[in-house]
């Protein structure tokens, strides 16, 4: 019970250790136990009894005080046991003759001034025969005997209680009444006459106890070991205060479902259980082991944009999809394939954004003459991982395979295109699962979060494709689709027509070229195709707004704002390298150093910059999670940072690591080949080449501190940013989601 109740504390491991720990613990391991611990500054004396104090001050001095004192502070645990969450249960199985059932339950340290009154209700629930576990289980000879244990410990402890049951009573119904007796105790309370007994029941054994030398000086080292021997006393004025009003709000605290661990043993008639196995001798095992043949090892690649464009064939196919090859030989021969097709436009799409997200996932789920599990496992026969996403206007297509499969990857990639199942019964199993997964969001911090920053950033009205709707509204719009709306916009706007596809590994072009001419030929849509625009909207101002989701421990920061620039701007790639040195490296970075390793506020902390390809649109976020206490210092020392880089810029020594570290991760990125097929059809989108890279490489190398400080200084604008905060900030009064907002304040 104590190893299920305990998930980190140590509290949850028996103190003699492990069997095998004990019986293969090396000596050296033992010595350095021994040395750690065993010190001076680590000892608590107590003597007790009739004696000459001065004497025995002078052989404590002569035996004790030559020792050494050592240089070392000893550790202090930091492990703190959080809430429980929800009741565990553990059963336990093995040869006896009686039945046991017992509930333990988080306690306060014994240190707390609680500890006293959760020894009284301990006390109580044990008692005999007055006790209300002894009356409903003993009484009634449901259980034999029911007794209790109040763990008193340095942190916080375990109240646990159990009761003995005849190998033939039922066990069930124990634990029922066991529980249900413990747990009304916070509702309903216990009598005045009961604590007053309990009371002088604990006194009179700590009376009997402090009569007796030995005990007596046990207990104090016991009380030193919980924090100081000082508490031995003050618990005693502690207990001689407990009301039955206190005793009723510490059972109310924490004997509750949430809280507990019930255990059960169930007794057998011979064990029932796995073998113990030993590690095999691995010398023996593997002595003249040689393997299987050697893969295609692939070949040294050159990552250079001039390299890669002179070996990628560009085209377009019958169908008008364009596409971009690389054959090259790679690691076991693998293939990826990254494609997109686009359809409709802002007008015809209206009121079709979530049968937009149900489409790709229906698209995986089999095809007319494929079944769900056919098709998947036509795929598993063929090494592929294929899947399928995408938004509004647009259908993603992903592709990871080995060479001899390609073909005949892509000719059921073709048939889950042009002839999907679009079966009622796989929407339905979709649509229930993206309702609840929605409905989980409704309550955490990050969804909440983001959502409340997605509103802001696209304020367009209710209608518009690219509306933003709440949660709530948006599980009522995700129950509204039905599978006839997918079926429309499948058959009237899906098509082979617009797009583009890359395919980048070890292939056969001409093979490849002649798949992806037959999986596309034909498709044509009955709706006319406009890509969606995205442009920057001056008028978003800054805001400042707070979400309260009450019992969530981690509360999140998100800051965001748009500015006037694509990736073609100029001051892209400063604003690339400004914000790699605010909070977008990797390892390092201003808000990493400050927020992180420095002040100890966040797990985790770093920013974001992006801009359109196609409008002029960046996008600057910041991101943190904390401690919901945390939350404001986050906000303050992350404006002082963007303050600090805004007004004193950045340092010539940061700017040439960070220019050197973020060409490597460029470099590094091509040499990927799923992220190179990625950046192929990105550049046939927007009608370019390599050479668009190999510029961006070169503008990056040539930056200056004063460019890179003008930049930043002209695009981000902190009475522009949007500032969200979620988490369990103890607001009573707001519910789940509410906000606040101060527009225009920091």
């Amino acid at each position: 019970v104590m190893a299920t109740a305990f998930e980190w504390h140590n509290y949850g491991k028996t103190t003699i250790g492990n069997r095998s720990d004990i019986e293969r613990v090396p000596i050296k391991n033992l010595r350095e136990f021994y040395r750690k611990y065993y010190q001076p500054d680590n000892i608590t004396v107590v003597v007790a009894g009739k004696f000459d104090e001065k004497k025995a001050l002078e052989y404590l001095n002569k035996y004790f005080g030559k020792l050494e004192m050592p240089q070392r502070e000893l550790p202090k645990t930091y492990t703190e046991e959080p809430a429980q969450d929800g009741e565990r249960v553990v059963v336990l199985r093995r040869v006896g003759d009686t039945q046991l059932v017992g509930a333990a339950y988080h306690i306060v340290a014994a240190s707390h001034e609680a500890y006293a009154a959760c020894q009284v209700l301990g006390q109580i629930l044990g008692m005999e025969p007055s006790g209300p576990l002894y009356r409903a289980l003993v009484e009634t000879k449901m259980a034999s005997s029911v007794g209790n244990m109040n763990i008193a410990s340095h942190d916080p402890g375990m109240l646990l209680t159990f009761a003995e049951v005849p190998k033939d009573g039922d066990l069930q119904k124990a634990r029922e009444v066991l529980l249900n007796e413990i747990e009304k105790l916070g509702t309903e309370g216990v009598s005045s006459e009961l604590v007053n007994r309990a009371v002088k029941q604990i006194l009179k054994q700590r009376e009997t106890q402090f009569a007796n030398s030995a005990s007596f000086a046990i207990n104090l080292s016991e009380w030193q070991a919980y924090g100081d021997w000082r508490l031995y006393f003050l618990h005693r004025d502690r207990l001689e205060k407990v009301s039955a009003e206190d005793v009723k709000r510490v059972a109310g605290q924490f004997l509750v479902q949430s809280n507990r661990t019930v255990g059960m043993f169930i007794p057998t008639e011979e064990p029932v259980r796995a073998p113990v196995t030993s590690r095999p001798n691995l010398a023996k095992l593997l002595d003249g082991y040689k393997g299987r043949k050697k893969i295609a090892a692939g070949e040294a690649f050159d990552p250079t944009p001039d390299a890669i464009q002179s070996r990628t064939t560009t085209g377009q196919l019958d169908s008008g999809i364009k596409y971009a090859l690389l054959p090259k030989k790679t690691r076991g021969q693998r293939v990826f394939v990254r494609g997109q097709i686009k359809y409709g436009n802002k007008e015809y799409l209206k009121g079709r954004v979530f049968a937009s997200r149900m489409l790709p996932q229906m698209l995986s789920r089999g095809t007319q003459s494929l079944s769900f599990q056919e098709y998947k496992d036509r795929l598993d026969e063929l090494k592929a991982n294929v899947s399928f996403g995408g938004s509004s206007g647009s259908l993603s297509i992903n592709i990871q395979t080995k060479r001899e499969f390609l073909s005949d990857v892509l000719d059921v990639v073709r048939e889950a295109l042009r002839e999907p199942a679009l079966d009622a019964g796989e929407f339905d199993i979709i649509q229930n699962q993206s309702v609840t997964q929605m409905e989980s969001m409704k309550s955490e911090p990050q969804a909440l979060a983001g959502m409340a920053m997605q509103k802001k950033m696209s304020p367009y009205p209710k209608g518009d494709v690219r509306y933003v709707p709440g949660i709530e509204e948006g599980i009522e719009m995700m129950k509204a689709v039905t599978i006839d709306d997918v079926k429309s916009l499948y058959s009237g706007f899906l098509n082979g027509a617009h797009g583009e596809i890359a395919i980048v590994g070890d292939f056969d072009p001409d093979e490849a070229l002649t798949k992806l001419n037959r999986m596309f030929a034909g498709w044509i849509s009955s709706q006319p195709y406009e890509r969606i625009p995205n442009p920057y909207l001056p008028e978003i101002s800054g805001e400042r707004i707070t979400i309260n989701t009450p019992d969530k421990k981690n509360a999140i920061y998100i800051a965001g704002m748009s500015a006037p620039l694509g990736d073609d701007d100029p001051d892209h790639e400063s604003m690339l390298i400004g914000n790699y040195i605010l909070g977008g490296g990797p390892l390092s970075s201003r808000l990493a150093d400050r927020v992180r390793k420095k002040e100890g506020l966040s797990y985790g902390v770093g920013s974001q910059f992006q801009a359109s390809s196609k409008d002029d649109n960046g996008m600057f976020m910041m991101f943190a999670i904390s401690n919901p206490e945390n939350s404001p210092k986050v906000v303050s020392t992350i404006d002082e940072e963007v303050t600090r880089l805004l007004e004193s810029g950045v340092t010539s020594d940061e700017l040439e690591k960070a220019k050197e570290s973020y060409l490597k991760t460029r470099k590094g990125g091509r040499a990927q080949d799923g992220n190179l097929a990625s950046m192929l059809m990105s550049n046939l989108s927007n009608d370019r080449t390599m050479e668009f890279q190999k510029v961006g490489d070169e503008r990056i190398s040539a930056l200056t501190k004063d460019v890179v400080d003008e930049a930043l200084r002209k695009h981000i604008k902190k009475d522009k940013l949007i500032i969200v905060t979620a988490g369990d900030f103890g607001a009573d009064d707001k519910k789940t989601g509410d906000s606040e907002s101060e527009s225009g304040t920091r």
